[in-house]
C-alpha cells in the first residue's frame, strides 16, 4: 500500500472519530496519532488532511450538500461523509495530486470501508463537485479527469 493511501486511511479514521464525538480537541485523537505505526511522511500527510478538512469543514460541507441530490450531510453515513471531505479538500488545495487520482482514491476508500454502494455514491458527488470547481475556475491547470 502506498504512503498516501495509508495516510488517507488514517485521516479517515481520525475524521470518523472526530465526527462521532462531535469535536476536534479530543484527547483520544492525540492517543490515536501516537499509536499509529506509520512513517513520518505518511503521518504528516494524514495530519495535513485532517487539519485541512477540519479547518475548511463548513465550506467543504456546503459543497458536498450542494452537489448531493436529495441527501443532507447529516443523512450520509460517517464513512462516506468523511471520505468526501478528504477528497474535496484534496481537490481544493492539493495541486500536486491529479483530480483523477483524488477521485479514484476516494472511490477505493468507499469500496473498502463503506457500504456496497459507497463507491458509486462518492464518485457521483465528487464528479459533480469537480465539474462545478472547474466551471468556477477554482481548480488549477492540473490534470482534471
Amino acid at each position: 500500500m502506498g504512503k498516501r493511501r495509508k495516510a488517507r486511511e488514517l485521516a479517515l479514521q481520525a475524521l470518523y472519530q472526530m465526527d462521532f464525538h462531535g469535536r476536534e480537541d479530543l484527547p483520544e485523537l492525540d492517543l490515536f496519532w501516537e499509536e499509529q505505526k506509520a512513517g513520518p511522511e505518511t503521518r504528516q500527510f494524514a495530519q495535513k488532511l485532517v487539519a485541512g478538512a477540519s479547518n475548511r469543514q463548513d465550506e467543504i460541507n456546503r459543497l458536498i450538500e450542494e452537489h448531493s441530490e436529495h441527501w443532507k450531510l447529516s443523512r450520509m453515513n460517517r464513512i462516506d461523509r468523511n471520505i468526501l471531505r478528504i477528497a474535496v479538500l484534496e481537490l481544493l488545495e492539493m495541486d500536486d495530486i491529479p483530480c483523477k487520482v483524488t477521485i479514484d482514491e476516494a472511490i477505493e476508500l468507499g469500496k473498502k470501508y463503506g457500504a456496497s454502494e459507497s463507491g458509486a455514491f462518492i464518485n457521483g458527488i465528487l464528479d459533480q463537485i469537480l465539474k462545478s470547481l472547474v466551471k468556477a475556475q477554482k481548480i488549477s491547470k492540473r490534470e482534471r479527469r
